[in-house]
């Protein structure tokens, strides 16, 4: 699955990312009024942040160490979104099944965002001239063309190597131990 990517949007990340965070929505709607400050707007926040921080990334492209502290951010705010998803669940404001679905859903989001930072050579823009001693911009005559796009195999992103396919329950339990 090689497909250009024009924007942050068609990232499969940013996809999944922007649709968890739809359903965050929905599902805080149902937490009790007197969470309203607290836990709906925390988990709002950070699920909305995640989407949010990878197309910043996706702006910053340009520059590794950018991208990747961006993308740095995503990933904690995912984790963070998480966290909130377990405080609901262990209040009674989520079953444990929805919980777990969301949960897991972030968990592949995570492992996304992780893959994307472990190799930023694939996403990141500007590297031949970097290689070649060239620096800055020079923008005098450059044509704007559309087809320019990067073409990135985002199936890098779904099927990664073992090592990133650990969730985080099971770190835990291991890193417990």
């Amino acid at each position: 699955m090689s497909d250009r990517i024009y924007s942050h949007r068609d990232l499969i990340v940013y996809q999944k990312s922007f649709a968890a965070g739809k359903r965050i929505f929905e599902l805080s709607r149902s937490f009790p009024r007197e969470e309203m400050y607290s836990l709906t707007d925390q988990v709002r926040r950070s699920s909305r942040s995640v989407s949010a921080n990878i197309a910043e990334a996706w702006r910053k492209r340009r520059y590794e160490r950018h991208f990747c502290s961006t993308l740095n951010i995503a990933e904690a705010e995912a984790a963070e979104t998480q966290v909130w998803l377990e405080y609901a669940a262990a209040h009674g404001y989520l079953d444990q099944k929805t919980a777990k679905q969301a949960n897991d859903f972030y968990d592949e989001i995570l492992r996304m965002i992780v893959s994307m930072i472990a190799s930023p050579e694939k996403w990141c823009v500007g590297r031949e001239d970097k290689e070649r001693g060239r620096q800055g911009v020079k923008e005098q005559g450059t044509p704007y063309v559309f087809a320019e796009a990067p073409e990135i195999d985002q199936s890098d992103l779904i099927s990664l190597s073992p090592a990133l396919r650990v969730s985080l329950s099971e770190k835990r339990e291991t890193s417990d131990a």
